[in-house]
């Protein structure tokens, strides 16, 4: 969302024809963001005559991003800017720096290099992209250059204040008492994995959207007593997305995502596959 919104609104600036598709309805809690309100899900954008190129951004391959189908045998060339370790290099582009913190902060040195000229609400939403993905500066993605240039986008005029509001202190009554619940499932398994789980039903009675347990992963990280932490969630369409985090310099998260079909980086990584909570965790710890 943030890298997104952030390239487009410099794009729009440069007087260029561009447009914002996510294959899941944008979060409500990211509309502070510039064009949140233009972004579709509605797959006939790629069929319009006047696509020639495609820019897939944070996705490790195609299938993760939502758009392998609409791309098959598509005419636009496809660039591909990413910071995961696991990535296809699937494009005719392929700009993939997995040293980096984020895809925001690609996206801030790409446009850098090249002259664009940031605003106060590009800034905002690459200042987005970095601080989600280091989890407010705390995990293992977080670096002096990323730093820097947080710093920088700040000085540009990207709104601090407004980013920590949405992102980090928007907790409803609902989504603690989702919180609690699901941390009071939590197993250790083994000295390698502990796990819990979110199901449908979770998500009606505490009248939250599933973007509220997002920050359930990274809040594992504090376990000190297992290796690994696992959080699986059922979706809306039937399927099991987990999430892996991990603090351990012995410990690669993104190769147990891998052996279910995802992917991701070494200490955060993930996978969507088809089956129920009990089922795709037994296949884990048969792995573990």
């Amino acid at each position: 969302m943030g890298a997104g919104t952030g390239l487009l609104e410099t794009l729009k600036n440069a007087g260029k024809s561009a447009r914002l598709f996510c294959a899941t309805p944008a979060p409500a809690k990211f509309n502070y963001l510039p064009h949140h309100d233009t972004i579709t899900s509605d797959p006939s954008v790629f069929t319009d005559t006047d696509v020639d190129t495609v820019v897939v951004l944070d996705s490790g391959d195609l299938r993760y991003a939502g758009v392998h189908h609409h791309l098959y045998n598509h005419r636009a060339e496809i660039i591909n800017i990413d910071h995961h370790p696991t990535n296809e290099n699937y494009g005719a582009y392929n700009l993939v720096r997995t040293d980096y913190s984020s895809t925001s902060e690609i996206i801030f040195h790409f446009l850098r290099f090249n002259g664009a000229r940031l605003n106060h609400l590009s800034a905002t939403a690459l200042l987005t992209g970095i601080i989600t993905d280091t989890d407010n500066f705390t995990n293992a993605a977080t670096s002096a250059r990323a730093m820097a240039v947080a710093s920088e986008l700040i000085a540009t005029g990207a709104n601090l204040n407004l980013i920590n509001a949405r992102t980090v202190q928007n907790k409803t009554v609902g989504s603690l008492r989702l919180w609690g619940l699901v941390l009071s499932r939590l197993v250790k398994h083994s000295d390698d994995l502990a796990s819990t789980y979110v199901k449908n039903e979770d998500w009606k009675n505490h009248d939250v959207p599933e973007s509220e347990a997002e920050g359930i992963a990274n809040f594992l990280n504090n376990l000190d007593s297992a290796k690994a932490a696992l959080i699986l969630k059922e979706t809306p369409d039937g399927k099991i997305k987990g999430s892996f985090r991990t603090t351990r310099d012995d410990t690669d998260v993104a190769a147990m995502a891998k052996r279910l079909g995802g992917g991701g980086h070494k200490k955060a990584a993930g996978f969507t596959v088809e089956g129920t909570v009990e089922s795709v965790l037994a296949r884990i710890l048969t792995n573990t």
